[in-house]
């Protein structure tokens, strides 16, 4: 019990830190809302949403990251935490400048995939091109997080991320309500926020590696540029790319084939995702303590250590999976009464209610080994569960929704994930095998 109270206590701020991002949305909705109308609401959301697609392929820079630091902790290699720091900041950084320079062709693109009115277009390009100046700080704020969950300073990781987002809130209350920029101002507190953020987390971390070994401050440039390492992160960057570009059209593919079913059933299928979405934000913040676990045991070529660790947090991470299921089929029914007033939507919902809980709980053991296979950096193992994982999506949705409609979209939403944990479960004993090389 003592083992699994380690394990919670490590997760929980990773839990907070998440939690803090949907009110961050709620703020910026109320504020614009009381100064604007549905045009500018609107233009926030989808604005919001380019950003998330923009920025969703390159999680590897958080995930790489973690999985590199925690071995080298492990290993005791102080010296080589601050090099895979700088290495990814380095990459994040010439990817957000590439970002900017390309904004005048980025936000042309998003607009035409955007099936919306002139009028918010132009709203989202204004909250864009303010928005976009952000992007280095963004992106290297992504290694930073990799840095504090790979030592294991989840705590620090909160801190970091309530300072975002808190002055991300304060920022926009007085740039959209006392000051009235509208669009333009939640756009600008959002960039003053990531940059402050930014420079905040830098000094938490580097105080942080002084401790760990006041050696740091030498810096040797030819090992930090090493041409080997680089190839091999950009290698395990790529996988982790196309793993998440994987998920992420899985996601899209359940979303577009519900919306065939009717705008009532695409509807139902939006709040039962932000149950799971909500989920997520638990089932992550052990996946998270796992990945610093496993980089860290496999750095000290600890195998014992590895295998009673993951399996307390498997256990932990099962027994909240099922409670959260358990409370969602339980008290759904008033959490959809509480999210729409549509009668036939919330028909609906209710009907696929159980399909979603049963997602939930069957999550949880491909969240875990997500978990363990960043951790280990075998990224190619990553993306091949993923690819194969969407292509039985797509061939049991195809063949379950023609039958069954919405209800064999769930069920194959269900196979799906399990067939992600099945595919990483088939892998894992080469993460064994690590313990045993040099």
């Amino acid at each position: 019990m003592k083992n699994h109270l380690a394990i919670a206590k490590k997760a929980f701020p990773i839990i907070l830190a998440n939690a803090s991002v949907p009110l961050l949305g709620l703020v910026d909705t109320a504020a614009i809302g009381h100064t604007g109308g549905a045009q500018e609401i609107g233009a926030i959301a989808l604005g919001a949403l380019v950003f998330s697609f923009l920025y969703w392929g390159f999680g590897f820079l958080r995930m790489g990251t973690t999985g590199y630091v925690s071995q080298a902790f492990g290993a005791g290699k102080h010296d080589e935490i601050r090099n895979i720091g700088l290495r990814y900041a380095v990459i994040a950084l010439g990817i957000g400048i590439l970002f900017i320079c390309l904004q005048q062709l980025i936000l042309p693109v998003a607009l035409h995939l955007l099936d919306t009115s002139v009028s918010i277009k132009q709203l989202v390009g204004d909250y864009f091109y303010v928005r976009i100046w952000g992007a280095p700080a963004t992106l290297c704020t992504y290694a930073l997080l990799g840095i504090l969950i790979g030592l294991g300073e989840t705590k620090k990781l909160l801190v970091l991320q309530l300072v975002l987002n808190g002055l991300n809130i304060i920022l926009n209350v007085i740039f959209v309500v006392f000051l009235g920029f509208g669009v333009k101002g939640i756009a600008l507190g959002t960039v003053l926020a990531e940059w402050t953020s930014l420079f905040f987390g830098i000094w938490m971390v580097w105080q942080i590696l002084n401790r760990l070994s006041p050696t740091l401050q030498n810096i040797h440039w030819k090992t930090l540029f090493n041409r080997q390492e680089f190839g091999q992160m950009m290698q395990t960057n790529g996988n982790i790319m196309i793993r998440t570009l994987a998920l992420l059209f899985g996601f899209a593919w359940f979303t577009n084939r519900g919306a065939g079913f009717g705008d009532g059933i695409l509807a139902a299928n939006h709040i039962l995702l932000q149950f799971v979405s909500l989920s997520a934000f638990f089932l992550d913040g052990y996946a998270y303590v796992v990945e610093m676990m496993v980089g860290r045991n496999l750095g000290a070529r600890d195998e014992r250590a590895f295998q009673t660790e993951l399996k307390l947090a498997n256990e932990l991470a099962g027994a909240t999976a099922l409670v959260l299921a358990l409370l969602f089929f339980f008290g759904g029914n008033l959490a959809i009464n509480g999210l729409t007033t549509d009668v036939t939507v919330r028909g609906f919902a209710y009907s696929y209610l159980p399909l979603a809980c049963l997602y939930i709980f069957t999550s949880f053991y491909a969240f875990q080994l997500d978990g363990v296979f960043i951790g280990a950096t075998l990224s190619k193992e990553m993306r091949n569960a993923s690819i194969v994982s969407v292509i039985v999506f797509l061939a049991s949705s195809l063949l379950l929704s023609h039958y069954l409609g919405n209800k064999g979209l769930w069920i194959a939403f269900i196979i799906y994930v399990s067939v992600r944990g099945i595919s990483l479960h088939y892998y894992m004993p080469r993460v064994r095998k690590l313990f045993h090389s040099q």
